[in-house]
C-alpha cells in the first residue's frame, strides 16, 4: 500500500494561536499537510490567519476549537476532523501554560492547574486521537521542554508536569510502536514567544511577596531574562516538529537547538544528580 503524500495527510496541532504552535501550523501547511490548528478560543486566531495568508497557505489551515482540559471539546474536535477529512495522520501536542513560584508560597490548586493543562491535557488529546493515529499508522509528537528533563528553580509545577509528560510518552512509545504509531517528544529551550508573556508575571509583586526567597527569585529572574535574550524564534523551535513528522523513523527525544542538546545531555549523563543540582544552584545564588 502506498503511503499518502504530505498533501493527503492531516495533522492536528494544539495551542496554535501563538508561539511554537502557530509556527508549526504554518510550517506544516507550507510542507503540504492539511493542518487543523486548534486553540481554546478561536477568536485568537487572527495572527495565525494573517501568517497563513502571507505564506499563501490559507486553504490548508483549518482553525478549530479545542480546549485540552475539556474532554468534550477534545472529542468534538476530533470527531469533526474525521467527519471532514476522513483520517488523522498526526497529532502535535503543543498547548501548555507556564507557572512560576515555589510551593511554600503557592497553593496546591496552582500546582493542580499547571498539571491539568500541561499533563492531563496531553493525556486527554492523546487518548482521543490514538484510535485514528493507529488506523493511519501515524505519528504522535509532543512538545515538552528542556524543563521536562532538568528541574529548574521556581518552576516546580511546570517541570513536574513536563517530567510527567516525558515519562508518559517514553512509556507509551514502545506500546504505540506495536500498532504502527511513532512517538516522539520535542524539547525546546528558551523560545522568544508569547508563552513568556502568557505566564502573566508581575515581577515586582512576586518579589515583594517572596519573603525569604526574594534574593533567590531575583537571581533566577535576572538569569532567565538573559537567557531569553538569545532565545530561538518560534519558527526555529518548530522546525524539528516538521522534521519529526516527515522522518522515516524519528528519534524519540529531539532537542530544538545545540544549547538544548547540551543542557539535556548534562542531565542524562549525570547519574547521581550532583552536576545538575550544582548547575541550577548557581541560578539562584
Amino acid at each position: 500500500m502506498t503511503a499518502p503524500a504530505a498533501s493527503d495527510k492531516i495533522v492536528l496541532i494544539t495551542g496554535a494561536s501563538s508561539g511554537i504552535g502557530l509556527a508549526a501550523a504554518v510550517a506544516c501547511a507550507q510542507a503540504g499537510w492539511t493542518t487543523v490548528a486548534t486553540m481554546r478560543d478561536p477568536r485568537k486566531a487572527d495572527a495565525l490567519r494573517e501568517a497563513a495568508a502571507e505564506a499563501g497557505i490559507s486553504d490548508r489551515v483549518h482553525v478549530k476549537r479545542l480546549d485540552v482540559v475539556d474532554p468534550e471539546t477534545v472529542a468534538a474536535c476530533i470527531h469533526e476532523v474525521i467527519a471532514e477529512f476522513g483520517r488523522l495522520d498526526a497529532l502535535v501536542n503543543n498547548a501548555g501554560v507556564g507557572q512560576v513560584g515555589t510551593i511554600e508560597q503557592g497553593t496546591v490548586e496552582e500546582v493542580r492547574a499547571a498539571m491539568e493543562v500541561n499533563f492531563f491535557g496531553v493525556v486527554n488529546v492523546t487518548r482521543a486521537a490514538l484510535p485514528h493515529l493507529r488506523a493511519a499508522r501515524g505519528r504522535l509528537i509532543t512538545v515538552t521542554s528542556v524543563g521536562g528533563v532538568v528541574g529548574q528553580p521556581f518552576n516546580e509545577a511546570y517541570c513536574a508536569a513536563k517530567f510527567a509528560v516525558e515519562g508518559f510518552m517514553e512509556s507509551l512509545a514502545p506500546v504505540a510502536a506495536t500498532v504502527g504509531v511513532d512517538v516522539a517528544v520535542v524539547e525546546p529551550g528558551a523560545v522568544a514567544s508569547e508563552f513568556v508573556a502568557n505566564v502573566g508575571l508581575d515581577v515586582p509583586a512576586l518579589l515583594n511577596a517572596a519573603g525569604p526567597y526574594a534574593p533567590a527569585l531575583q537571581a533566577y529572574i535576572n538569569r532567565t531574562l538573559k537567557s531569553f535574550g538569545s532565545a530561538q524564534t518560534p519558527a526555529e523551535a518548530a522546525a524539528p516538529i516538521l522534521e519529526a513528522l516527515s522522518a522515516e523513523r524519528p528519534a524519540f527525544r529531539i532537542q530544538t537547538s545545540g544549547w538544548a542538546r547540551e543542557f539535556v545531555g548534562a542531565k542524562l549523563a549525570d547519574l547521581d544528580g550532583s552536576a545538575v543540582v550544582g548547575m541550577t544552584n548557581d541560578w539562584v545564588n
